[in-house]
């Protein structure tokens, strides 16, 4: 978000600038995402708001994150501000409120006062509104606080989901690395031998032990969660086991790959979102023992180059011991 003062521009960065193309009325967005927008617009005129500039350090609306949840059809604001604290932003918030009415599922105040290009900041402040959004996806409920990873492409990432969970067993040792909030996992729960879900993200990892409280107790018990890195975790794959990654777009690092090699899973489900990060691993895990058995792309992200991969490995059957 950039502009004049009294007068927002939301949308997206140019390529390779700060430069803010104004979408006010985005085909691609969920409706709601457009009104939120124009609400925000609304409210940043008539309170006459100055707006985030880059070069001076200074204006106080810097960014907008919307999020709508399928079953209420209402959205998860969180209004980022160049500030330490939510007092500066309290009358805008309450205009914005007013405006968005009945269709606010919850109001955040996210603080982003550094010189970073990070777009949220550490600092939340809940104005209204439940904690969690909450989605069912793959049989079971998922929780995604407002700083966590969430799939913007919900109803595609079900088709993946559903596909994954075809390929796991019954009875399985389950573990998977970058779980997220456990969208992929938490419906395999109550059909797996046992789960370990990976996650380094605060954010996420709150999600993910909502989504964990929310399944019966005798379910509960066949999980368990190792927070911190996919590397320090990857000691718990074994050679029975089914592996479920899901990397950012920077794809598996170099010692996790390693221990894929060494361990050699009896199946490896790879979620990709870079290509070539991608490429580069499939060469790596196919030279350490692993076939690669299909790949199927999803569009996940409409009008651009980028693409879903989901892959399957399996142990190749010279590979005993």
């Amino acid at each position: 978000m950039r502009g004049r003062i009294g007068s927002a521009k939301i949308g997206v960065f140019a390529e390779g600038t700060h430069r803010v193309v104004d979408i006010p009325r985005c085909e691609i967005h969920h409706p709601l995402i457009n009104r939120v927008a124009l609400a925000l617009k609304a409210s940043i005129r008539e309170l006459n708001v100055a707006c985030y500039s880059d070069n001076a350090h200074a204006g106080l609306v810097r960014a907008l994150q919307i999020a709508v949840e399928r079953s209420s059809q209402t959205a998860q604001v969180v209004l980022v501000c160049n500030a330490g604290e939510p007092a500066s932003a309290q009358p805008l918030l309450e205009a914005l409120a007013a405006r968005v009415g009945p269709e606010l599922h919850s109001l955040w105040w996210n603080g982003n006062p550094e010189l970073t290009n990070r777009v949220l900041g550490d600092s939340f402040h809940r104005i209204s509104g439940p904690e969690c959004l909450v989605e069912t996806i793959g049989g079971a409920k998922v929780f995604f606080p407002p700083a966590a990873f969430g799939q913007s492409n919900l109803d595609l990432f079900d088709r993946i989901v559903a596909q994954i969970h075809a390929s796991v067993p019954d009875g399985s040792h389950l573990v998977e690395l970058y779980a997220g909030c456990g969208g992929i996992g938490l419906g395999l729960v109550s059909r797996a031998r046992s789960v370990v879900f990976n996650e380094l993200g605060a954010a996420s990892l709150a999600g993910l032990d909502r989504g964990l409280a929310e399944l019966p107790a005798d379910v509960r018990e066949r999980a368990r969660v190792v927070r911190g890195s996919a590397e320090a975790a990857s000691t718990e794959i074994r050679r029975d086991s089914v592996v479920i990654v899901d990397p950012p777009r920077k794809g598996l690092g170099p010692e996790l790959l390693e221990a894929l090699g060494a361990r050699t899973p009896e199946r490896l489900i790879y979620v990709s979102c870079g290509l070539d990060s991608f490429a580069r691993d499939v060469g790596v895990l196919v030279s350490q023992g692993l076939s690669f058995e299909s790949a199927t792309a999803y569009d996940l992200f409409p009008y651009t180059r980028h693409i879903e991969i989901l892959a399957e490995f399996r142990r190749t059957p010279s590979d005993v011991g």
